[in-house]
């Protein structure tokens, strides 16, 4: 299934994407896309609707975060191994945790908002999962199973506040719209193999980072695993598992984003993502 939440900011409703890549309204069979309906139980429920009988959603409404409401949102760094030698890191021993916020999260096509005083702003097109099960000391061969399913995530990063202000990584991964997520939620019996996909990003139309999740360090089961050990993982928590090579860091000199800047980014299976950069504005 491709589940998806759709309408305005904060007033999402949950929708499928059938077969013909057609927008169905799920609001009458679960109250949201979140934790709490990622169960194995409702995923399989879900699975025997006659998608058919489902509304059609008209038009083309705004898709927000396929996923409401996450309580923890992880990433992981260096996690490829294309993308740590162009950084000049070394191949990391073991998974580097790091911790985004929940306000980083906006929809898949949102603004991404450059943050006051960023001078480095950067993209990275990232693997994310979606826990389905509560998860502590998973051994590795039973990991998958506590998965929901797979999603697209722009890891957007001010390596400024993230390398040159204490070597802080969250400083520079928690900023507000941070985290696009989307477009939609790819349950794991559509997407069986997350080690095999191609993945890509653009910047105003120039190819920027070409990859495949081949090239991942630590692959999804080793990654939830591992992270279990250190945190409790709940249904709707996500997971964004680190990025190939191309990122504006690895470059000579760097091409950080500018505001007007528009991003687009895709996964094979998990659709794309587009997003333009604005400048700082205060939220409130």
């Amino acid at each position: 299934m491709k589940l998806v939440r759709y309408g305005p900011p904060g007033k999402e409703k949950p929708g499928l994407i059938d077969e013909q890549g057609v927008l169905r309204d799920l609001s009458r069979k679960i109250p949201d896309v979140n934790g709490a309906t990622l169960s194995p139980t409702t995923l399989s429920a879900l699975r025997k609707i006659d998608v058919r009988r489902l509304p059609v959603v008209k038009g083309r409404p705004r898709l927000g975060p396929c996923v409401a409401t996450p309580q923890k949102f992880l990433a992981i760094g260096l996690n490829f191994i294309d993308h740590a030698k162009e950084t000049g890191s070394p191949i990391p021993e073991h998974p580097i945790l790091f911790y985004k916020t929940p306000n980083c999260l906006v929809g898949p096509n949102d603004n991404i908002m450059q943050p006051k005083d960023s001078k480095a702003l950067d993209y990275e097109v990232e693997l994310a999962l979606v826990i389905g099960r509560t998860a502590r000391y998973v051994d590795e061969k039973d990991a998958l199973r506590y998965v929901a399913g797979f999603c697209i995530c722009n890891d957007v990063s001010e390596r400024d506040f993230q390398l040159k202000q204490g070597s802080q990584w969250s400083k520079g991964k928690g900023c507000d719209t941070f985290g696009p997520l989307g477009p939609w939620l790819v349950t794991t019996d559509e997407l069986r193999d997350s080690g095999n996909l191609d993945m890509w990003l653009d910047v105003n139309g120039e190819r920027r980072q070409t990859g495949s999740t081949r090239t991942m360090i630590f692959n999804v089961a080793q990654l939830v695993a591992d992270t279990s050990r250190y945190v409790t993982l709940v249904p709707g928590d996500v997971i964004t598992t680190g990025t190939p090579p191309g990122v504006a860091l690895g470059m000579k000199p760097p091409k950080w984003l500018q505001p007007g800047d528009v991003v687009t980014l895709g996964i094979e299976g998990l659709g794309e993502q587009r997003q333009r950069v604005v400048p700082f504005k205060n939220r409130r």
